[in-house]
């Protein structure tokens, strides 16, 4: 059952988006509030499981991540011992950024982020190396045109 925020919470969730390092007196600023009462919001929030964490968004190339795979998976496998197995091995490779389990004719897609075309094909050699997929199709991003972590609140 979602969490019932009123405008005052909707705008501190976004000023969070924005920049979660922003000082309580500028997040209590931008708000039009004060620093105790957004403290308190904030607190409530976390507790409440709307925030869930607080982190920074790191810039992919300038650590040497240049490649970004969308890789579609089909598997003639759908017992829990599988799935097991390769959310297993999905979950330990730092190189998946996402992955979705979806309806219709592909089973999962993932995003991948790598250094190169090279270190695509290691993750993907131990990827089918652990379980087995009927399947595999690689989609190298040749531009991301969009990328958020903002969801889509109004204040």
């Amino acid at each position: 059952m979602p969490v019932r925020l009123d405008d005052l919470d909707r705008k501190i969730l976004l000023e969070l988006q924005k920049d979660g390092g922003q000082s309580l007196d500028d997040i209590a600023k931008s708000v039009g509030s004060s620093k105790t009462p957004v403290w308190n919001r904030i607190r409530k929030m976390r507790e409440g499981g709307v925030i869930r964490q607080q982190t920074f968004l790191l810039d992919p190339e300038a650590l040497g991540l240049e490649a970004c795979f969308f890789v579609l998976i089909r598997t003639s496998e759908h017992d829990k011992e599988w799935q097991d197995r390769f959310l297993n091995a999905l979950r330990t490779r730092p190189e998946v950024m996402e992955a979705h389990r979806l309806a219709g004719d592909i089973d999962y897609i993932l995003k991948v982020v790598v250094s190169n075309a090279r270190a695509y094909d290691i993750f993907y050699q131990a990827l089918i190396s652990e379980v087995k997929v009927h399947n595999v199709t690689a989609l190298l991003s040749m531009e991301e045109i969009k990328s958020t972590t903002m969801l889509p609140l109004h204040a």
